[in-house]
C-alpha cells in the first residue's frame, strides 16, 4: 500500500471502530435481555433501574382563569402564585 492509501485507511478506522462497537453493544444487550427473560426477569429489574422510576406528583394548585398554570405545592412558589398572593388572593382559592 502507498502512504496515501495508508493515511486514507487511518482516517477511516475510527469511524469503522465506532460503528462496529455500537453494533456489538446492541448484540450483547439483546443477548443479555434474552438471558434475563429466559429466567423470568427483565434486564432493568436486574440492574435496579425499575426501582428508579418516578411517579408524577399530583397538582395541588391551579390558576382559576388559566388552567395551564399549575403547581404541586412543592418547591418555590411560581411567579403566577406570588402575583396572585400579592394582589390579595388566597392560596386556598387556588386549591384543586
Amino acid at each position: 500500500m502507498s502512504i496515501a492509501q495508508l493515511r486514507d485507511l487511518q482516517q477511516q478506522i475510527p469511524g469503522e471502530l465506532k460503528r462496529r462497537e455500537s453494533k456489538e453493544k446492541t448484540v450483547v444487550l439483546n443477548e443479555a435481555r434474552a438471558f434475563a427473560k429466559a429466567r423470568g426477569f427483565t434486564l432493568e429489574e436486574l440492574m435496579g433501574k425499575a426501582a428508579a422510576t418516578v411517579s408524577k406528583v399530583r397538582v395541588k394548585y391551579r390558576h382559576p382563569q388559566n388552567a395551564e398554570l399549575e403547581w404541586t405545592g412543592r418547591g418555590r412558589k411560581p411567579k403566577w402564585v406570588e402575583a396572585w398572593l400579592a394582589n390579595g388572593g388566597s392560596l386556598d382559592s387556588l386549591l384543586v
